[in-house]
């Protein structure tokens, strides 16, 4: 059966309209299977096995060619991750950390993008500080095709992904215009261009990349087996039987509860 022509539908539902006007936008996008987004005050929401969507963007690894993101990610796992700006703290220690961990993160199959609203050319400027302060950390040189850094600078892609802060939120996370900066978003991208987890933190807060990786490995592991993950899972430690497997007696296990069951893998 072959999938209906691409289709956009909203439907516009006005809440209080006597004091905000408020209004939600339904949208479903259907092209090459089906994607459905939700949108408030024009921001999408993406649910978790949506489609990641493609893009084409300038990238701080390549000045010459652009990055065809599914190209580019060619069938492995991505960590896609915003960040509100170059040049700022927080952001300089959460790239300095991509950088270190990122050879640790290619080891499981999985590339690491970044991604904000500056220019090209701010990227590589900041990108010296970024390879100074790794190199500190790590003890050795990193190149920039390590680490693209997509230049999202009219928020096209940022908008696509829903990566955008609120004004009512974070007012201090605008530009000098008052529009929203990208806040500390991330997307799980499995190798079938699914969306499987998603994080986001305000500006002020950076993240744990221990627990990103963390995440990415327990999702791997309930790929390759029929197991679900406990609360402050650690990788090496007992798995939950998954709820369809509980009569499997195929292998040891430890029984807490007829429906709460763990096992080694």
């Amino acid at each position: 059966m072959r999938p209906p022509p691409p289709l956009v539908v909203s439907l516009y539902l006005l809440r209080e309209v006597r004091s905000s006007k408020q209004w939600i936008s339904l949208a479903a996008l259907v092209s090459n299977g089906a994607f459905i987004g939700l949108t408030v005050f024009g921001k999408l929401f993406m649910h978790l096995g949506d489609p990641a969507p493609d893009f084409t963007a300038w990238a701080s690894s390549n000045e010459h060619v652009p990055l065809h993101f599914h190209r580019w990610k060619h069938g492995k796992w991505c960590l896609f991750f915003s960040h509100p700006g170059d040049f700022t703290p927080v952001c300089t220690t959460e790239l300095v950390e991509a950088l270190v961990m990122r050879h640790a993160f290619e080891e499981k199959g999985c590339l690491l993008l970044a991604l904000s609203i500056d220019s090209m050319e701010s990227h590589a400027r900041w990108f010296k500080d970024l390879q100074e302060l790794a190199k500190e950390k790590e003890g050795k040189y990193f190149s920039k095709e390590e680490l693209p850094i997509v230049a999202d600078e009219d928020r096209a892609i940022a908008k696509l992904y829903g990566m955008l802060d609120s004004p009512m939120h974070d007012r201090l996370n605008t530009d000098k215009e008052g529009l929203p900066l990208s806040v500390r978003t991330v997307f799980f991208i499995d190798p079938a261009n699914r969306i499987r987890a998603t994080l986001s933190y305000p500006a002020a807060v950076g993240r744990d990349f221990d627990e990103l990786m963390r995440v990415l490995i327990a999702l791997q592991t309930v790929d390759a087996h029929p197991v679900a993950t406990p609360a402050n899972w650690r990788p090496g430690q007992d798995v939950l039987v998954r709820v369809d497997h509980l009569e499997d007696r195929a292998q040891e296990r430890r029984v807490v509860k007829p429906y709460l069951q763990y096992s080694k893998l």
